[in-house]
Formats: C-alpha cells, structure tokens, sequence
C-alpha cells in the first residue's frame, strides 16, 4: 500500500509529535481508518517531505511522530504564473488541480469583459480557499512539496500592468509563433489564458501595450481549461523537465 502524503500547514521539525490538521485528521481517521503505527510522509511547503508515524488517532484528532525529513525538490525549472480568467462550475477546479500537477507555480484567477462567473465578495473568498484546498489536494496526489499559492481574484489590465521580467504569454488564433518557436532559455513565464468566449479586440490590445506575445497552440479551437493544460504541458517540454 502507498503510504499517504499529507500537507501541514506548519513547519515541521523531526523529533517533534505534531497534531494533523481538521482536515488532514479527517482524512486519516475517518476515510483512511489509519491507527497508531501506520506510517505517513508529512510534507509543509518547504520543499522537504517528512517521514511520520501515527501514535495516536480517532473520529476527532490524529497525532503524529515525526521521524526524519530530507529535501525532495520537485519544482519545474521553469516558474510559471498562469493567469486564468474564471471558468464556471468545475472548470476552473479542473484547471487548477492540473496545471499543479503539470507543475504551475502561481495561479491568478482573472475577471475579463467575457468572463461567465460573477460573484460578491463573501462567495468568492470561499470560492478561493476551496480552490487552495484543491491545489493542496493536487500536490499530495503529485508528490510536490511546496504548495502554489492561489492569488485572490483581479481585473485582467490589472494583472497584465503587474511588474514581471518574464515571457509574457497570450494565446490567439491568429498568432504567427508557437510555444516551440519561443527563443531559449526561459525561467519564468506570465501566461495568460482567456474566458470561453476569448478576449475582446480591446483586451488583446491591451496585451499588446504590456509587451505579452501572441502565440498559436495549433489549427483546432480549444476550450479554455484544455488550453491553459495545452499551454502549460508545451511550456514544460520546451522550457521546464517533460521530456
């Protein structure tokens, strides 16, 4: 049986008995039905994964031992910070558990003239620490050890204005590069991927003024979480460590 990866949001030291998160417990006590005994790998952002054993456990808490820990880095070599305008239901869910586990860096949920998801204040904080629990999900599922952070929501201008030394990136249909014709090397990239129904004229306009480069994914038109993944999957092999 794998042994089960768990995120702690805390810094862990060996040597140490720590208690699991609500969530973690849960996820160990009653849908794992783990005991004192078991083994777990602990990891909490700091790019090091934890060995640990269960000493204690019920419906409620969950303790551990910390054994020993090492440095297990994961990270694409390329950093890439996707700004994705919000796609409903579970799309945007999809799209973010994804581009975690093809190894996106930071993700920034976007408002444009098009997007399709309008919501108050109140539901999209929720919305936003349920889109953090996903990417923590997405990395005990991957096995990476630092969690991308899930920005709060912004206006598209506002996040294309953002100071960034990197590729700047926006798919068009009508773009006369490709991700494989990008000049190497490239160690971080700002890429930008559009609602269902595109970006408006102006707003590729804009693009243009903050220096972001049109690129085509190829001849078929693609529904925007199969482009982000498309996008991100040709940045990793071209600049990043899929080969």
């Amino acid at each position: 049986m794998r042994i089960p990866r768990i995120h702690h949001p805390e810094r862990i030291l060996p040597g140490c008995e720590i208690a699991l998160s609500e969530d973690a417990a849960n996820h160990v006590g009653r849908v794992l039905r783990m005991g004192p005994g078991q083994a777990l790998q602990l990891f909490d952002g700091s790019n090091q994964v934890f060995e640990a054993e269960i000493v204690h456990a019920d419906k409620k808490s969950v303790r551990v031992n910390v054994l020993r820990g090492e440095l297990d880095d994961r990270e694409s070599p390329v950093h890439i910070h996707l700004g994705q305008v919000m796609s409903r239901g579970e799309k945007m869910e999809f799209t973010i558990q994804k581009s975690i586990e093809l190894g996106v860096s930071l993700i920034t949920p976007l408002f444009s003239e098009r997007c399709g998801v309008k919501l108050d204040a109140e539901r999209l904080s929720k919305k936003l620490q349920q889109w953090q629990k996903i990417a923590i999900a997405a990395c005990e599922q991957c096995g990476r050890n630092r969690v991308p952070e899930i920005r709060p929501a912004m206006d598209l201008e506002a996040w294309c204005a953002e100071e960034d030394t990197g590729l700047k990136l926006n798919l068009h249909p009508r773009a006369s590069q490709s991700i494989n014709t990008l000049p190497l090397p490239v160690e971080r990239v700002r890429l930008l991927i559009g609602p269902e129904g595109g970006l408006t004229a102006d707003e590729i306009a804009m693009t243009a003024r903050y220096q972001f480069t049109d690129i085509l994914l190829g001849p078929r038109v693609l529904r925007t979480e199969t482009t982000a993944l498309t996008a991100i999957t040709a940045l990793q092999v071209r600049f990043g460590d899929l080969g």
